[in-house]
C-alpha cells in the first residue's frame, strides 16, 4: 500500500498494491496494521456503508458535530470526485480543502480524518461508493455545508448543475456553519 499525504496532510491518498494477470486482479482493499502506519494514528472502525448514485448527484459536504467520523472511502463501479475540507477552527487549513478522483480501475481510497466535512459528485452513469467509519451514524448531529460556497473555492469537475438531495440544498455556507473547536 501507498499512502501519500494531500494537500491537507491529515488527509491520505491510499494506493492498494494490486496483483493482476489474464485471469483479474487480487488487492488488500484493506489492513489495518498497514493502514495505521500510513496514517500514524490508530482507527477503530465501527460502520461500514455502501450507496450507489446516478451521474451528476453530489452529496455532501456532511459532517456530524459531535460523535465526528474518520471515513476511508473508495469506489468499486464507476468514478467519482471526493472531497475533504478541514473544519477544525484551530487548524492551519481550517476551511482549505482536498480533493481525488476515486474509480473502479484506478481502486485508489480516500481517509477523510474526524474533523473534516465530506462530499462527492458522480462523474459516471453511476457510482458505488463504499466507506467505513470511526463512530456510527447520528442524524442528530449531522450537518451539511453548502457544496458551493464561494468561501471554498471547491474545483467541482462538472460543467452541469448537480442533482442535490433537499437536505443538501439547505446546506449552509463555511461562515454560518458549526465547526469543531478540538476534535
Amino acid at each position: 500500500m501507498i499512502a501519500t499525504q494531500l494537500t491537507i496532510p491529515e488527509v491520505f491518498l491510499i494506493e492498494p498494491k494490486v496483483f493482476g494477470d489474464a485471469r483479474g486482479f487480487f488487492f488488500e482493499s484493506f489492513n489495518l496494521r498497514e493502514f495505521e502506519q500510513a496514517i500514524g494514528e490508530q482507527v477503530s472502525f465501527v460502520q461500514a456503508n455502501h450507496s450507489r448514485s446516478a451521474r451528476r448527484v453530489l452529496r455532501g459536504l456532511h459532517y456530524q458535530i459531535r460523535q465526528p467520523q474518520g471515513k476511508l472511502v473508495r469506489v468499486v463501479a464507476g468514478e467519482v470526485f471526493d472531497v475533504a475540507v478541514d473544519l477544525r477552527r484551530s487548524s492551519s487549513t481550517f476551511g482549505q480543502w482536498a480533493g481525488e478522483i476515486l474509480n473502479a480501475e484506478n481502486k485508489k481510497q480516500l481517509w477523510v480524518p474526524a474533523g473534516f466535512a465530506h462530499g462527492f459528485v458522480v462523474l459516471s452513469e453511476y457510482a458505488d461508493f463504499l466507506y467505513q467509519t470511526t463512530d456510527y451514524w447520528a442524524p442528530q448531529y449531522e450537518r451539511c455545508i453548502i457544496w458551493n460556497d464561494p468561501a471554498l473555492k471547491i474545483d467541482w469537475p462538472i460543467d452541469e448543475e448537480p442533482v442535490l438531495s433537499e437536505k443538501d440544498r439547505q446546506g449552509l455556507p463555511l461562515k454560518l456553519a458549526e465547526v469543531y473547536e478540538a476534535v
